[in-house]
């Protein structure tokens, strides 16, 4: 999920609510986005592009070897190597889109979360955008595609409250807009759900094991809405959960303690957890950032890295 809270709507019966209008999030002076990728052989993280006038967030990573970011209220690709510079997808009628945008497993598909409250479908090549969802007053946030490219999972906020952002709840839909489904029902914050590789689970943070806000943690519940399980159990702030496509590997965002949503421009350390060793996280890039880092699946198709950006000032 991204941006920050629209202006409540007061009367719960009113509806639709307000166009979120949030402007895109800028480089502040002496700060650069910079684009990089964690190799799995290596350990290492290396820098592949670096923009001082345009803040990019949240790479895809394509299976014909480019990534998908946004910027600006609009898609982006460039190689993975950084050897161009990003070039903006063209996509008529899409809406401005904020970081939260996911691949199909076709490959060819791009469904993005716009600022006006819906998912939309993009062919990644370029054409006419298409909206998925209809249900005005509702904020859908996206995050997750299931593997057999069926449905979409998403982040639900109710439009029509006062203070929309304290009802959260996590559902899936059908990519032609059908079949929305609750998959968790507890209203405290909840996001970054996204598939496991098998299908056989949904990967998300949630506060709901815990009363003191800013305290969320990862866990997994079945796409069925049963069996959820509370995976890491530390005094960090933990979000968005994305496991490599071969399943070995799941990299998250861990902020700093007490950490109320998922803020831009802090010390964070992207963290490592091997098979199911949720116990034994390791962190493998510490990194100024957060809101736009890694907001959306973004491991290399073939499991070996991951794209990231941070956001330094006066490096």
């Amino acid at each position: 999920m991204s941006a920050s809270p629209p202006s409540p709507t007061p009367d719960p019966e009113a509806s639709p609510p307000p166009r979120l209008e949030v402007p895109p999030r800028l480089l502040a002076e002496g700060q650069v986005a910079r684009i990089r990728i964690w190799d799995r052989a290596t350990g290492a993280a290396r820098t592949v592009r670096v923009s001082e006038d345009r803040l990019f967030e949240a790479p895809n990573w394509t299976p014909d070897g480019r990534l998908l970011v946004n910027a600006d209220g609009l898609l982006w690709t460039l190689p993975v190597d950084g050897s161009s510079a990003p070039m903006p997808l063209d996509a008529p009628g899409l809406p401005p889109v904020n970081n939260d945008h996911v691949l199909a497993p076709d490959g060819e598909t791009v469904y993005a979360s716009a600022n006006d409250f819906h998912i939309w479908c993009v062919p990644l090549g370029g054409g006419p955008a298409q909206r998925i969802t209809h249900e005005e007053g509702i904020m859908h946030f996206l995050h997750g595609v299931s593997p057999d490219g069926s449905r979409l999972a998403y982040v639900r906020l109710d439009g029509r409250r006062a203070e929309p952002w304290t009802h959260v709840t996590i559902r899936t839909i059908g990519v032609d807009g059908t079949d929305d489904r609750a998959i968790t029902t507890d209203p405290g914050p909840a996001d970054g759900c996204e598939y496991t590789p098998d299908g056989a689970w949904i990967l998300l943070n949630t506060e709901q094991f815990s009363t003191v806000p800013g305290h969320a943690q990862i866990a997994r519940v079945r796409p069925d809405g049963t069996s959820l399980d509370q995976l890491t159990h530390d005094e960090r702030v933990n979000w968005f959960p994305h496991p490599s496509p071969d399943g070995e590997l799941t990299v998250y965002l861990s902020f700093p303690p007490g950490t109320t949503g998922h803020p831009a421009d802090l010390a964070v350390e992207l963290r490592l957890v091997e098979g199911r060793a949720w116990d034994e996280p390791r962190t493998i890039v510490a990194l100024h950032g957060g809101q736009g880092t890694i907001n959306v699946p973004s491991w290399a198709p073939d499991s070996s890295a991951f794209a990231f950006v941070d956001y330094p000032v006066g490096e």
